[in-house]
């Protein structure tokens, strides 16, 4: 027993030095979040970082001396709207054009070994706090984040949709990550408040790719920009293998439980099983989930009894096909069931052609055959859209 311990000490250690060599700031597991500067903040960040750098003038002071304490601070932020056609009986009033995003963010790192984000979103006439957090990122198998972001919950959760392109994000995604969850009440765009622990492990073959990568997260449970209302934390956390550079294979668990404004507090109790593989930029992504626990709308407080199955479960596969230099096109089918019974099966078979032509800029049309089959009588439609993304 001592000899598998001091065996595991010594891995552990050995990982932050081998990372070093690397990037000790970059998981190999999950999406690089690109918070970069946009055509017109280029301008802004320089400025900022040539006042940092004068050394006419010496260092700027505010109240002590900032070089050497942080990085000058990259500012950036997106805006993402498009036109919208569904043929679903009933809402064709949602046709049209429509902004979905506009974000603003502030990123820079202190004393190196820690990074930070603060960033907000307006989405038409609602302005809130999206992000902010401080994070520790000295070793590659040890990091510390604290503060509020994306849920450890999914593959898909964590990109942004600025870097996001598949062309929606999946039903599992939204409902079941808390993007706007199905338990009714936690739309938080899959974030939430609280701790996180996570690190890649054991660097491998030739290429020196981490096999294992953990995360762990303790947290409200109660969405963002709101605390907790029953004192109970919720746990979530995945561990990830990687055979062979690119390939990624996960487990996911979550348990809590969710406090409505009314007072309905219902329990949330999910896993996940992924797969992901990305090389020579072919892409391909396959996701399950099963979720355990009512919605807050469930309960009926006249009665004091539950209503619905207190289930639901979903499952999608992505293929990102590379189209020339600035085409990459999505293909992908998504289920979900609300329920976890076929009546309530939505199924989405879609392709969505992303066209990057520069960094800071993207087209993507998508066109989208909707099987439903709630919609009794009217169970099939099809849903048509062409988004724009700009970094100013």
């Amino acid at each position: 027993m001592k000899s598998i311990l001091s065996m595991a000490v010594v891995l552990f250690f050995a990982c932050p030095a081998i990372a070093e060599n690397n990037d000790p700031k970059k998981s190999e597991f999950m999406p690089v979040e690109h918070f970069e500067e946009g055509y017109i903040t280029h301008y802004l960040n320089e400025a900022i970082a040539n006042g940092f750098n004068n050394e006419n003038d010496g260092p700027i002071q505010y109240g002590r001396k900032v070089t050497g304490f942080a990085s000058a601070p990259k500012f950036g932020g997106y805006y993402m709207a498009g036109y919208y056609y569904t043929s679903q009986d009933g809402k064709k009033s949602g046709d049209g054009f429509k902004q979905k995003n506009v974000r603003l963010y502030v990123s820079g790192t202190l004393f190196n070994d820690f990074a930070y984000l603060i960033q907000f979103q307006t989405a038409n006439d609602k302005f809130h706090m999206k992000d902010y957090w401080l994070e520790w990122k000295k070793y590659k198998s040890f990091q510390i984040k604290a503060g509020q972001f994306i849920r450890v919950f999914g593959y898909e959760n964590p990109y942004t949709p600025f870097e996001y392109h598949d062309g929606a994000y999946a039903q599992i995604t939204q409902k079941l990550c808390g993007q706007a969850d199905f338990i009714v009440g936690d739309n938080g765009g899959g974030r939430d408040q609280g701790i996180q622990f996570q690190g890649d492990l054991l660097p491998v073959g030739n290429d020196q790719h981490s096999l294992l990568h953990y995360q762990f997260m303790v947290s409200n449970g109660q969405t963002i920009n709101s605390g907790d209302k029953n004192s109970q934390k919720d746990l979530s956390g995945t561990l990830q293998i990687q055979p062979i550079k690119g390939l990624r294979l996960a487990v996911w668990g979550w348990t809590g439980n969710f406090t409505s404004d009314t007072g309905i507090t219902v329990n949330r109790d999910r896993y996940m099983v992924s797969a992901f593989y990305d090389a020579n930029d072919w892409t391909a992504r396959a996701e399950y989930a099963h979720s355990t626990g009512h919605k807050t709308t469930d309960y009926n407080p006249s009665t004091g009894k539950w209503s619905g199955t207190g289930k639901a479960q979903g499952w999608y596969a992505a293929l990102g096909i590379p189209c020339g230099d600035v085409v990459k096109t999505w293909v992908k089918y998504d289920a979900y069931e609300d329920d976890a019974t076929k009546n309530s099966l939505k199924s989405i078979y879609s392709v969505s052609p992303n066209i990057q032509i520069h960094k800071n800029m993207w087209f993507q049309p998508r066109l989208a055959f909707v099987h439903d089959n709630a919609l009794a009588g009217h169970e099939n439609y099809m849903e048509a859209s062409c988004e724009v993304g700009i970094r100013f």
